[in-house]
């Protein structure tokens, strides 16, 4: 990301707590087999490091960046709690890394395209970054594609506010469509390119209690729910009763969501 780009969830509890939940293991499965003690990583978007620090054990050494620092004592509490030592954190913009050509084995990037204002240059930029025989890998949801039961109205409320709110940060939420074009739009023959998904279910008890809490919370209270108000696309009135709506839904035992992600290795 860069200073001209809005990040629409920003760094709220509410966020956090999903993003805390992320391993390697869940979210990053299709990356996982390609990697060896001997390679260096970057992680673009490292955020609370959950992901980094697991990666990290399976790597030689890794960088996590993110645009402002604001996270980045978190992400140094993780690899600290976990006496991870093989990562480093700093301030970067995906747009603009500081390295040079051919520097890492692998760079990694996990829900971060679908923030971006230009996510074909982003990844133009981390093509530059990575060795040749080394990989580019991203993973992103598609908000559109979501599925979820019951479907009470104002879930599908969130929705079109989550979509208005995204594309007026001129973002694209349904980025999981979309890698492969913006990877042939970064100059990426379509040969290197390895496409897959993947999707995140939440439908036991405590799954769907756990995905409405955050939910209701990041409605109202994250910066989504303030840039909402902000924009004028809803009202907190409003946004309250779509965070009971998550709440009662949580209640139902036949309840599902699910968040479809698409996957892609570009091979350098």
């Amino acid at each position: 990301m860069s200073n001209n780009d809005t990040y629409t969830h920003g760094h709220h509890s509410s966020v956090l707590k999903s993003h805390t939940w992320r391993t390697a293991e869940n979210s990053a499965g299709y990356l996982l087999p390609h990697l060896d003690k001997t390679m260096t990583l970057l992680d673009v978007g490292c955020g609370p490091a959950t992901i980094t620090c697991d990666l990290a054990t399976r790597v030689a050494a890794v960088v996590g960046i993110e645009p402002v620092d604001d996270i980045l004592d978190k992400a140094r509490a993780t690899a600290a709690e976990r006496n991870v030592f093989n990562a480093t954190f700093e301030v970067g913009s995906v747009y603009d890394l500081r390295f040079g050509d051919d520097t890492f084995d692998v760079v990694h990037a996990h829900q971060v395209l679908q923030h971006l204002t230009d996510p074909a240059a982003a990844i133009a930029e981390m093509v530059r970054v990575t060795k040749p025989g080394g990989l580019v890998a991203v993973r992103d949801a598609d908000y559109h594609a979501m599925t979820w039961h019951p479907q009470p109205p104002e879930l599908d409320r969130w929705m079109d506010i989550y979509q208005a709110v995204a594309r007026h940060n001129d973002a694209e939420p349904d980025a999981s469509r979309y890698l492969i074009e913006w990877s042939l739009d970064a100059g990426v023959p379509r040969s290197a390119i390895t496409a897959s998904s993947d999707t995140w279910l939440y439908a036991t008890d405590d799954e769907r209690a756990w995905w409405a809490d955050l939910w209701a919370d990041r409605t109202v209270n994250s910066a989504f729910g303030e840039q909402a108000r902000q924009y004028g696309i809803t009202d907190e009135a409003e946004q309250r009763e779509i965070a009971a709506a998550w709440l009662e839904w949580a209640t139902h035992p036949a309840g599902w969501f699910t968040v479809p992600n698409g996957e892609l290795l570009i091979r350098i």
